[in-house]
């Protein structure tokens, strides 16, 4: 194990950290006030965000950077479109906000879950604790954006809840600095891209080649090329072979002897492991597109039943509609540490895990959970609209909140387990690119949600009867039947899930190592690398 080289993280100045004074939770608490990723990229892209939201506040204070005030409901085909400087610079700001948050983002666990060194078990142990905090946080920005935020909007215009979001902004980046000198950071890794593309040209050039029976031949040694990804960890420095996906061993066959080839032909065995753990995750990941797609629905037709619901609570005020989408996180707030104190020592207990069950079994929890989500929405839209149009009543908005109330006991589950899973997973220089794989599986559930739709519409419209979703009346559409067919593609998504959770396998180089784990501690030793571990990864 002589040849195993430390983890090797830096301070903000470029000096070795120290385990008693830098990471830990007192930095990742700091990361999360903060809401940024990496921290040179924080610090750049935060006040980019910053920026964007100060420009849309100063527009929608300013007369002369906007069209004139109209009401979209009565006056909505009266109303002025903004034009010419005052449409540039609003998509400016609005650019601004996208750029800084997508950069942001994915970020933001990774750089917290750094402060844990993996390889220390008691570390290790509270990092599964710290993403239950990360997502705790993340509830709690939303409950706040979700009521107070659109409450100020609403009483004081939408220039001072800009305002507002710019401040909080301020105060984020004010608490990221603070912890400047605290915070573990790895040293740039470079692109993770063109390692990867290497060994995809580097197999494909050597397509005719035989993989060796013995794994011992192929090429294991760094080849410090500039733009492999380092592995200064033990993990990474000793990744071990699995017999997935042989055609890419192909890579690392080493055809000359005693002859230097380029990075482009000859890879090494770590490399090439960092390409499969790519391609392992990609069908989990896609598992997760149909559960954000259910999230799409709870964001828009969701929203648009309460519109058509009795929206008082207490005489003289009413919920908002949009606001039904904080209900989620106010159970959230309350059920994450009863999760993390109650169900996690408990389930430890039985399963002898850190985090209480895998981050696998956590994700097919949620994936599971959501589809109720979806039956009760169908069952009470069918309620809703029999009630409108034989009884002539009116529902309370409040039928309405079991389907937010389950899709956000899925989330706790499915949202955290996948950037857990998507972490421990990853080597270093990896970690952010997998989390915003994460982010990603939003945007695809969302695009999921319009095909769907204009799908729907296409399929179940007539010459005599327009389509489910056609009529923008809920009344007349058919809304029950299509959360019906959501239900339905959630439970086969889950099938789906179970199918790949049972397949994939960890690479034994990444499992934990601890007291309970001095077996693949000794897998990690570089005279076995090259040995057949596939006994050992299967989950």
């Amino acid at each position: 194990m002589s040849d195993v080289k430390e983890e090797v993280s830096v301070d903000c100045r470029g000096r070795p950290c120290k385990a008693h004074k830098h990471g830990g939770m007192t930095a990742a608490v700091f990361v999360l006030d903060s809401y940024l990723g990496s921290y040179w990229t924080m610090f750049i892209f935060g006040f980019v965000e910053l920026s964007g939201f100060i420009l849309l506040s100063i527009q929608a204070h300013l007369p002369k950077l906007r069209p004139p005030r109209c009401d979209m409901v009565s006056d909505g085909d009266h109303c002025v479109e903004a034009k010419g400087y005052k449409a540039l610079v609003l998509f400016l700001a609005l650019y601004l906000v996208a750029l800084g948050s997508g950069c942001l983002k994915p970020n933001i666990i990774s750089l917290g879950a750094d402060q844990f060194r993996r390889e220390d078990s008691k570390q290790s142990k509270k990092l599964s604790t710290y993403f239950n905090i990360a997502y705790f946080a993340f509830c709690l920005g939303e409950l706040i954006a979700l009521t107070l935020l659109v409450w100020v909007q609403t009483h004081y215009g939408m220039d001072v809840g800009f305002g507002v979001s710019a401040a909080a902004m301020a105060m984020g980046m004010i608490c990221l600095i603070s912890g400047t000198f605290l915070y573990r950071n790895k040293p740039p890794r470079g692109s993770i891209f063109t390692p990867i593309a290497q060994v995809f040209v580097a197999a494909i050039t050597k397509r005719k080649q035989i993989c060796p029976s013995n794994v011992q031949m192929l090429h294991v040694k760094q080849n410090n090329v500039p733009n492999q990804i380092p592995a200064t960890s033990a993990n990474a420095n000793n990744l071990l072979h699995t017999e997935k996906f042989r055609f890419l061993d192909k890579a690392c066959i080493k055809l000359h002897d005693g002859e230097k080839e380029s990075s482009w032909r000859l890879c090494t065995v770590t490399q090439v492991e960092q390409v499969k753990i790519i391609i392992s995750v990609v069908p989990i990941f896609a598992c997760t597109i149909i559960f954000n797609t259910i999230l799409a629905q709870l964001q828009t037709f969701s929203v648009q039943q309460g519109t058509t619901m009795n929206t008082h609570i207490i005489k003289g005020f009413k919920i908002p509609p949009a606001s039904l989408q904080s209900i989620p996180y106010v159970m959230l707030i309350f059920v994450v540490p009863l999760y993390e104190t109650v169900f996690v020592p408990v389930a430890r207990k039985f399963t002898g895990k850190d985090s209480g069950i895998t981050p696998l079994q956590r994700i097919g929890v949620g994936l599971f959970v959501a589809t109720f989500s979806m039956v009760a929405a169908a069952m009470v839209e069918r309620k809703r609209r029999i009630s409108a149009l034989h009884n002539k009543e009116t529902l309370s908005i409040f039928w309405i909140a079991p389907q937010f109330l389950i899709f956000g006991l899925s989330e706790m589950f499915t949202a955290v387990g996948l950037i857990e899973f998507f972490y421990k997973q990853s080597l270093e220089g990896m970690q952010s690119f997998l989390t915003a794989m994460t982010y990603c599986s939003y945007s695809f559930g969302f695009y999921l949600s319009s095909i769907l739709v204009s799908l729907v519409n296409t399929i179940t419209s007539t010459s005599s009867h327009s389509g489910w979703l056609s009529n923008n009346d809920l009344n007349k559409d058919k809304l029950d039947l299509f959360y019906w067919m959501l239900a339905a593609l959630s439970l086969i998504n889950f099938l789906n899930y179970l199918f790949w959770s049972s397949c994939y396998t960890y690479n034994p180089s990444l499992l934990p190592v601890g007291p309970d784990n001095q077996h693949h501690q000794q897998l990690r030793d570089p005279e076995i690398q090259g040995r057949d571990t596939s006994k050992y990864t299967h989950v």
